[in-house]
């Protein structure tokens, strides 16, 4: 339950800010042991919540990787300076030009100052510090090795951000050439070709099949372009809410693992990124029962999920976790056997990692090798699209000049 409140901190300056508790009274307990003093609480709306305070909006994927990239970049480099944790949170806060982020950074700050570790602060904001983030630096608290692990977190998140921009920028492209196609569509059936309509009624000649095809298309997307775009839109939001339900959710993981020629991308990418995640984990020292529960949590698809989570039974049983990666599809032969490996060896961390980083190079190469093939098939179907209508709307012309030249003759 969240409670709205007005206090006066130690410093004598004013709060407005929400809470979570049970009641009024454990809210008052948690605020006043933190050493605020509260002139007026209630309980808040959602909407009351949202609007008065801007670190519980929505962030986008590659926002919250480019804010979490700089924040552990920097933090590790000044606290591996010697820079006091609360002085480098105000350096970052300082520096923050995003509203939202900078009030993150406040509250972060502020709770280090009133004696929070900086994982308990991280916690706070779930929707920019996900489990696993929040796990290493708590593992770097604990072992007293806080440097060294913002390091290692600062470039785990930026492989992920790297990963993130080089799909969507090899994306970009074909995207813009499937809406130029698009757009060429629509221009032509609604303004170009009614324009067409007028003459061949006064050619008064029998029309080919095709070009009664198309003209039909031309009228319909004119007269009833409203129904299609409703039609458009209904089914988008058919397949969202589809997409949301677990049945739904579980056969899209299952086409996309499945589909030819880019499953095999899409497997190899969850591979690497689950690879990493434990790697970077082990190596950390976090526990290996408590690293497959992060990273299942982290993992989106549902088969990977499931995946990991019978690799936690094994480890539960005293199986090592190769068992179970072995007698699945979802992962190569060779990671596994490399796994099993060095489960014997003892080098369980540096090989997955290894991997992670042979996976993620051979899969650039497969995005940028794919998306160069992908382009010219696409403008060899626009030109095949604008080619079948120019030359639809040409053949009256032809079979008339053939006509008058035959009558003529």
């Amino acid at each position: 339950m969240k409670f709205s409140y007005k206090a006066v901190g130690r410093d004598g300056a004013n709060i407005s800010a929400t809470i979570d508790a049970a009641d009024a009274t454990e809210a008052m307990d948690n605020l006043r042991r933190q050493g605020i003093f509260v002139s007026e609480i209630a309980q808040a709306s959602e909407a009351a919540v949202k609007a008065s305070d801007p670190t519980k909006g929505k962030v986008s994927g590659g926002k919250r990787l480019k804010h979490l990239v700089n924040f552990t970049r920097q933090i590790a480099v000044l606290v591996s300076s010697g820079t006091p944790l609360v002085q480098a949170l105000t350096a970052l806060e300082r520096q923050a030009m995003d509203k939202q982020w900078r009030g993150v950074l406040e509250r972060i700050r502020t709770l280090v100052e009133e004696g929070a570790s900086l994982s308990a602060a991280m916690e706070q904001f779930p929707q920019y510090f996900d489990p696993i983030c929040r796990s290493l630096v708590s593992a770097g608290e604990s072992s007293g090795q806080l440097e060294p692990m913002l390091d290692r977190l600062a470039k785990l998140v930026r492989k992920q951000l790297q990963i993130r921009t080089a799909i969507s920028g090899a994306m970009v492209y074909p995207i813009l050439l499937i809406f130029i196609a698009i757009g060429v569509m629509v221009v032509m059936l609604t303004f170009v070709l009614p324009r067409f309509a007028g003459l061949f009624q006064t050619l008064d000649t029998p029309l080919p099949p095709t070009t009664k095809i198309v003209m039909w298309m031309s009228d319909t997307a004119r007269g009833y372009w409203w129904a299609i775009l409703l039609g458009l839109g209904a089914a988008g939001a058919a397949l969202k809410f589809w997409l949301a339900s677990p049945a739904g959710k579980i056969a899209f993981d299952q086409f996309s693992v499945k589909a030819p020629i880019f499953g095999s991308i899409v497997r190899s990418f969850a591979t690497a990124r689950i690879a990493r995640l434990i790697g970077v984990q082990i190596d950390s020292h976090v526990p290996l029962l408590e690293a497959l529960a992060l990273t299942k949590s982290a993992t989106q698809n549902s088969l990977y999920a499931q995946l990991i989570a019978n690799a936690e039974d094994a480890a539960t049983r005293g199986q090592p976790i190769s068992v179970a990666f072995a007698d699945s599809p979802l992962i190569n032969t060779s990671v596994a056997e490399a796994l099993r490996s060095g489960e014997q060896t003892g080098q369980v961390a540096s090989l997955l990692l290894n991997i992670a980083d042979f996976l993620d190079e051979e899969n650039d190469t497969t995005v940028r090798s794919l998306t160069s093939i992908i382009e010219p098939i696409i403008l060899i179907i626009l030109g095949v699209i604008v080619g079948f209508l120019a030359i639809s709307m040409f053949l009256p012309l032809f079979d008339l000049t053939s006509a008058v030249q035959g009558g003529g003759g």
